[in-house]
């Protein structure tokens, strides 16, 4: 299983990936806007590297259960500074979490190597956009947007649906033109979910597969955690995300999105040694 992010290819079918979450908004649901200014955005950026993230995810606008929309200028103006400053020092791999074409056009001028896209490229423009640089792509599912989408989220059979919204992607992208290894579906963990949706899909990630396609699962302090534990405490969902991570790995995930890199990657390379061994 191979992913294309531009300049480079990754083999994944032994070795996971994590994506450090770097958050540059006022109003992010863990981080409430820490790291918003250029400044600490780089300062959170390069403890997200120390930890070892393969990627670093940078998002300029909250998708949040009842987020408000951010305008594209001031978009722009949050993470075209902080991506150029990573990618001046940092060779390593660069994301941009955005639903606007114009946003991720201007990041990827900026330096960045994939498109993370919560609305799965409705926008036929962001297809273009992406096909047009060749970079890679992570379509996640959505059901509605982020005003609305979890208010009562209603499926027949998620994972299956989900599973066909992948293959309809995918044809979609292929049609434009995409090269297919540039792609990678993200299920969309609380984003038009129950709770009871988000563990339907936790246990059944083998039957999200399309096309080969790599799999992210983004389940870093997803509020889902704080319902089972019966906690408000964001530093409570900490540890069961590390378990998660684990449990997803094992399932089928590749890419796994992370506010909290270095136990999440411990995790993740002692559950492949289990599963593939090591090398001599």
């Amino acid at each position: 299983m191979r992913w294309k992010t531009r300049q480079s290819s990754h083999d994944l079918s032994t070795r996971g990936m994590i994506m450090g979450i770097l958050n540059v908004t006022p109003d992010s649901f863990s981080d409430g806007g820490r790291h918003a200014g250029p400044e600490a955005a780089q300062v959170q950026a390069q403890r997200l590297i120390a930890e070892g993230a393969d990627i670093i995810d940078v998002g300029g606008e909250s998708t949040r259960p009842g987020a408000e929309p951010v305008g594209l200028e001031a978009e722009i103006g949050r993470v075209v500074p902080v991506i150029e400053a990573l990618r001046s020092d940092w060779d390593g791999l660069i994301s941009i979490d955005t639903m606007k074409p114009g946003v991720a056009r201007a990041a990827l001028e900026a330096g960045a190597d994939i498109v993370n896209d919560v609305s799965g490229l409705r926008d036929p423009e962001m297809i273009g956009v992406c096909v047009d640089s060749g970079c890679g792509v992570v379509a996640m599912h959505m059901q509605g947007e982020p005003r609305t989408m979890q208010m009562a989220p209603v499926y027949e059979d998620v994972v299956a649906e989900l599973r066909d919204y992948f293959a309809e992607r995918l044809q979609c992208f292929l049609e434009a033109g995409m090269d297919p290894e540039c792609v990678a579906f993200d299920p969309g963990i609380g984003f038009g979910k129950s709770l009871e949706h988000n563990l339907q899909l936790i246990r059944g990630l083998e039957g999200l597969q399309v096309g080969d396609r790599p799999l992210l699962i983004g389940l870093s302090r997803k509020s889902f955690i704080g319902k089972l534990l019966e906690s408000d405490r964001m530093e409570d969902r900490e540890w069961p995300t590390v378990a998660l991570t684990a449990w997803t790995r094992e399932s089928g995930a590749r890419i796994h999105r992370v506010h909290d890199v270095r136990p999440n990657r411990e995790a993740l390379r002692m559950v492949e040694a289990v599963m593939h061994g090591v090398d001599d």
